[in-house]
């Protein structure tokens, strides 16, 4: 009997808000997400069990420009019940926002990611995202979108895979916010899968900001059966360098 599950194994669960590192700012997130109550049945023949799967990538970030910040996911590791700890690839991205998009009321942007895949993690070996972001900042509110569109790179824009992400957080003070967020994979556009199919997850998160270190966790609850029931994250991010006052100080505020 084939499996019919939509969605597969993910190294990052986060939904993008244009936020980027600063020109010449070096920035480090390391994801980690493991699931204590998941899908038991692998998503395609050899594949990886989500079931007490722990996924993980050190993701380092680079700012180019004030619009631009270049990323590379290396290592890419799993630890699974079946197979010990894997090795599962890397992938490059390359993220493109209006600038300052953290000071602004609407803002956007799109990222780029290009992936090589071992064969337990994906059985297509090259695969790629195109991420576009859309978001308001309504204080203390904020809504963001991402449509995400998943593709192998030889499969052609008629294989592109409806993967979407969105958040609604409250900023309760500068450090501190509460979100709930969604995630789900309906399948290719052309051909989108029955509800039962469908990967379908809802999270609680909360996000807070510290001197040294920007926290991020939460808890993710299935809707479907094609969904793990219970996916814990926590993501870790933090600056490797830093701007002078000076540098701050000739930032451009928002048109």
């Amino acid at each position: 009997m084939l499996a019919v599950i939509g969605r597969a194994q993910t190294d990052e669960i986060q939904v993008y808000d244009a936020e980027i590192a600063a020109p010449g700012i070096f920035n480090l997130t390391w994801h980690n997400n493991f699931t204590p109550d998941g899908l038991k049945t692998p998503a395609f023949p050899g594949g990886l069990v989500n079931n007490h799967n722990l996924n993980g990538v050190t993701e380092w970030a680079y700012g180019v420009t004030d619009w631009f910040e270049a990323g590379l996911y290396l290592p890419l590791y799993s630890v699974s019940a079946g197979r010990g700890p894997s090795i599962n690839g890397g992938k490059i991205r390359f993220l493109f926002v209006k600038p300052h998009a953290e000071q602004r009321t609407f803002f956007y942007g799109a990222n780029f990611e290009f992936s090589y895949n071992a064969k337990h993690w994906d059985p297509r070996t090259y695969t790629s995202e195109i991420r576009p972001i859309v978001g308001w900042h309504l204080k203390p509110w904020d809504i963001v979108i991402n449509p995400i569109l998943d593709n192998s790179w030889y499969g052609g824009f008629q294989n592109l895979e409806f993967v979407p992400a969105a958040r609604v957080a409250y900023n309760l003070n500068p450090q501190w916010a509460v979100a709930v967020e969604e995630y789900a994979d309906y399948g290719q556009l052309r051909n989108i899968f029955p509800e039962s199919r469908q990967f379908h997850q809802v999270w609680g998160v909360f996000d807070h900001v510290t001197k040294f270190v920007h926290i991020e966790a939460g808890v993710g609850f299935g809707l479907t059966p094609a969904s793990d029931k219970l996916t814990l994250k926590l993501m870790l991010s933090k600056d490797l360098n830093s701007k002078t006052e000076a540098q701050k100080n000739t930032a451009k505020p928002p048109q």
